[in-house]
C-alpha cells in the first residue's frame, strides 16, 4: 500500500452511519439473512445462531445444508466464524469443524504460538467484515487461562499487515462477496479504507484485549 496514503485521510472521523442514516443496529439476524441469501444455494451452507460453542457442521444428508454455527447469538462471533468458513477449502468443508482439532483455553506457549499463526488471516478478515458492518473489532488471543499471547505485539502487527494486504489485493472470493454485501447493506463502502487507517492504531496497541462477545475457534 502507498505509505503516503495515510496522510490523505483526516485524523478524526465522524461515526459511521447505516444505509438509512440512523445509528447502526448490529442485529445478528441481519448477518444470518445476508449470509444465507448469498450462500444457501451456491454453497448449500447457512449461518445459524448457536447457544454454546461455535461449530461447523458439514452436509450430512443428500438434500441437507452445511451449518456455520456462531456462539451465543453474538454479532462478532458470527463475523469470526464466517471468516473461518470463507478460508476453508472444498475438502475441509466436508469435515466437522473443517477437520481441525481445537486446543482449548489454557494453552502452552508452543500451542499458543501455533494458534496465533493460524488466526492471523481469520482475524484480518473479521476486522474488515467489522469495518464493513460499522462494528467494533476486538483482536483476541483467546488464552485467558494460559500464559496469554506468545507474542502479542507480533500477532497484532501480523493481523494489521494481513488486513492491509487484503485491502490492497482483495479478499478470498467468498470473503470478498460477503464483504461487498455487508458494505452495501450498512452503507460503509465509501469510507472503509479511511476508517481502517484510523482503527489501525487501536488494534496495534499492545494491551490485553478479550472480547466476551466472541468465542474464537481456530482453524
Amino acid at each position: 500500500m502507498d505509505p503516503n496514503t495515510e496522510a490523505k485521510f483526516p485524523l478524526v472521523l465522524p461515526a459511521l452511519k447505516s444505509h438509512n442514516s440512523q445509528p447502526m443496529n448490529h442485529n445478528p439476524d441481519d448477518l444470518i439473512m445476508l449470509f444465507n441469501d448469498l450462500f444457501r444455494e451456491s454453497f448449500r451452507t447457512i449461518l445459524v445462531k448457536g447457544s454454546h460453542e461455535p461449530e461447523y457442521l458439514p452436509v450430512s444428508e443428500p438434500e441437507g445444508v452445511a451449518k456455520v454455527v456462531f456462539a451465543h447469538g453474538f454479532f462478532a462471533s458470527a463475523l469470526h466464524e464466517i471468516a473461518h468458513w470463507c478460508l476453508a477449502g472444498e475438502q475441509r468443508r466436508t469435515l466437522h469443524d473443517y477437520g481441525y482439532w481445537y486446543c482449548p483455553d489454557g494453552r502452552s506457549v508452543e500451542q499458543q504460538r501455533a494458534f496465533e499463526q493460524v488466526e492471523v488471516k481469520p482475524q484480518a478478515i473479521e476486522w474488515l467484515f467489522s469495518l464493513a458492518a460499522g462494528s467494533r473489532f476486538h483482536i483476541s488471543v483467546d488464552n485467558l487461562a494460559g500464559s496469554g499471547a506468545a507474542d502479542d505485539a507480533l500477532f497484532r502487527r501480523n493481523v494489521c499487515d494481513q488486513s492491509a494486504r487484503f485491502l490492497a489485493e482483495g479478499l478470498p472470493p467468498r470473503a470478498q462477496q460477503f464483504f461487498d454485501v455487508l458494505s452495501s447493506f450498512y452503507g460503509t463502502a465509501d469510507r472503509i479504507r479511511e476508517v481502517w487507517y484510523q482503527d489501525r492504531a487501536r488494534v496495534m496497541r499492545a494491551a490485553p484485549e478479550h472480547d466476551q462477545t466472541r468465542i474464537t475457534e481456530a482453524l
